[in-house]
C-alpha cells in the first residue's frame, strides 16, 4: 500500500505544512527555499503518477491522495501568495484583479473535488483531459513563478511571467471546469 508512489504523493502533503512556513513572514530566503521546495514537490507530481504507471503500482490509495495532494498544495500557495508581501518593497505578490484569476482557480478545484465526489457515487469515472493537464502545467509555472518573484522583486518580468501564467491557467480552469460539468450533468436527475 505505501508503494514509491504513495511515498511520493504522501511528501507534497507533508510539504505543504513547510511551505506555507516559508511563505508566511518571507524574506528572500523564505522565498527561495519555498521556490525550492515547490519545484521539488512538483517533481514528485510528475514522478509518482510516471512510476505507478511503469511498475503497475497504481493502487486506489494514490489514485485518491493524488489530486488531494495537488489541490491542498496550489491552495495553500494561492493564500500565501495572496496574503504576503514581496520581499522587497512591501507589495502582496498577487494583488487587485490578480485575485480574480486566482479565486477562479479555487473555486474550480472545489467545484470539481466536489463533482468528481458525486460521479464516483454513481460510478462515472472522468478521465483527466489533455486540456486539463495544460491548465495544470501553466498553474504550476505560474505559482513557481510566483513564489521566485517574491525572492527576486527586482526582477519584474518574473512576476510578469507569474501572472499572465496564473490567467492562463484561469481561463483554462474555466474551460476545463465547464467540460467536466457538462459531463456531470449528464448523470444528475
Amino acid at each position: 500500500m505505501l508503494s514509491l508512489p504513495n511515498l511520493l504523493t504522501l511528501s507534497r502533503i507533508f510539504a505543504v505544512p513547510i511551505l506555507v512556513g516559508l511563505l508566511w513572514h518571507p524574506g528572500w530566503l523564505g522565498y527561495l527555499l519555498a521556490f525550492l521546495l515547490y519545484c521539488i514537490a512538483g517533481i514528485t507530481d510528475y514522478f509518482d503518477g510516471y512510476l505507478a504507471r511503469a511498475q503497475g503500482a497504481v493502487s486506489r490509495l494514490g489514485i485518491f491522495l493524488d489530486p488531494i495532494a495537488d489541490k491542498i498544495m496550489v491552495a495553500a500557495v494561492i493564500v500565501m501568495l495572496i496574503s504576503t508581501e514581496q520581499a522587497i518593497g512591501g507589495h502582496p505578490v498577487v494583488a487587485g484583479w490578480h485575485v480574480i484569476a486566482a479565486l477562479v482557480i479555487l473555486l474550480r478545484e472545489i467545484a470539481v473535488s466536489g463533482l468528481r465526489e458525486f460521479l464516483a457515487g454513481v460510478a462515472v469515472s472522468v478521465p483527466v483531459s489533455r486540456l486539463a493537464k495544460w491548465k495544470t502545467t501553466f498553474q504550476m509555472i505560474a505559482l513557481g513563478a510566483l513564489i521566485l518573484a517574491g525572492a527576486l522583486p527586482r526582477q519584474p518580468w518574473i512576476h510578469d511571467l507569474g501572472l499572465a501564467s496564473l490567467w492562463g491557467a484561469a481561463a483554462l480552469t474555466i474551460v476545463t471546469g465547464w467540460d467536466y460539468l457538462r459531463i456531470g450533468l449528464r448523470h444528475m436527475d
